[in-house]
């Protein structure tokens, strides 16, 4: 029977492990005996969090300890579709060794069970902070310059384009749901249409030369949690990480300003504060990579902007073509054709705008 290994010294839990989400607290015991063997299983507490809209999500800890929790994460129906999650596995033991992500327990058939990130998600509000923001930058420098530690970008080639497709043939024909069918024909592109939205943005994201780096792809607001006790910022779930530009993953941050559960593009940063943004992360990607911070110059800034709002674009696309996926598969309560459909709204919204935008001539 294959096995897959918890955390040094402690035990193994066999691969074909089931959580029955009817009887959570059993199967939870049942890996936290092998995991945690010291734990007192008579004495477990259970929160269960809702903010994951791909998988669900709680938390396991002894309640006289309540501050050293277990995370479980239960994967959403039909997720290894979009999800590869050997790669998931690979990526989370590589980042937890150099302190980029918490400690993976173990994995089983239908889930994995993982350190506890201390901290809250970032608001709204605290994510315009510059305290904050400037944490966010320094720490996505930390990950995209990983390569540095680890063999995580050996490929130097963006995966975008290529998850993207897949996405696209993962497309439903239809939905069964009369309201949901009308909804799709409505407002949700065809397939061709995104084959050749798909080529536009190529087109001009790869004239972008954006430098290919190790991404999270997914830091919405829920996934940066801020510790006030320590003031440190740390990244959670890197279910969607894998090489792609660099100006990607800003981009894609940018979009969450917005939120998720209630969406306003209108909390899209302006320009003026990508701009202080963009400067604190050249800044420190810049000091990453054995140059003077110092030497960040305007046409520096004002080309990583051009870069980062076309592949907001980019990812506005993704998301409104995982959105649709997640209508047709997921169990999740959670209006994901809508979220689709808002996606794609601002896609085409502001495509013009940001295709428009052309690179610094001393960079063209």
């Amino acid at each position: 029977m294959q096995r897959v290994r918890s955390s040094k010294n402690e035990g193994f839990v066999p691969s074909e492990t089931v959580i029955d989400l009817a009887c959570v607290d059993q199967g939870a015991k049942e890996i936290l005996r092998l995991i945690k063997p010291l734990w007192n299983l008579d004495n477990i507490g259970i929160k269960h969090f809702s903010e994951g809209i791909t998988n669900k999500l709680f938390g396991c800890f002894q309640k006289d300890k309540p501050d050293d929790v277990v995370m479980f994460r239960i994967f959403g129906e039909k997720t290894e579709l979009i999800i590869d999650r050997n790669a998931e596995k690979d990526t989370f033991l590589k980042l937890s060794k150099i302190g980029c992500s918490p400690p993976l327990y173990c994995v089983f058939k239908n889930g994995m069970a993982y350190g506890f990130v201390k901290g809250s998600p970032l608001l709204l509000k605290s994510v315009q902070d510059e305290k904050i923001y400037r944490q966010v930058a320094k720490e996505m420098v930390k990950l995209h310059t990983i390569d540095a530690h680890t063999n995580l970008t050996t490929n130097q080639k963006t995966f975008l384009y290529t998850k993207t497709e897949n996405f696209i043939e993962l497309l439903p024909a239809s939905f069964e749901n009369p309201a949901q069918q009308e909804r799709y024909l409505k407002f949700i592109p065809k397939r061709d249409e995104l084959i050749a939205e798909l080529a536009l943005l190529r087109s001009h994201l790869d004239a972008l030369n954006s430098p290919i780096v190790f991404c999270h792809n997914d830091l919405l607001l829920n996934n940066i949690i801020y510790d006030s006790e320590t003031d440190k910022i740390g990244f959670i779930d890197y279910e969607y990480a894998f090489n792609n530009f660099q100006a990607y993953d800003i981009g894609d941050h940018f979009c969450e300003f917005a939120g998720v559960d209630e969406v306003d593009y209108n909390l899209y940063p302006k320009k003026e504060f990508q701009l202080k943004w963009l400067q604190a992360y050249l800044e420190y990607w810049f000091e990453a990579t054995d140059r003077k911070p110092s030497d960040v110059t305007v046409t520096d800034v004002e080309r990583l902007y051009v870069q980062v709002n076309k592949c907001a674009l980019a990812a506005h696309f993704f998301w409104g073509i995982w959105g649709i996926i997640q209508a047709k598969n997921s169990t999740i309560d959670f209006d994901f054709l809508e979220y689709a459909q808002l996606r794609f709204g601002e896609y085409f919204k502001r495509k013009e705008e940001f295709l428009s935008l052309t690179l610094p001539d001393s960079l063209l």
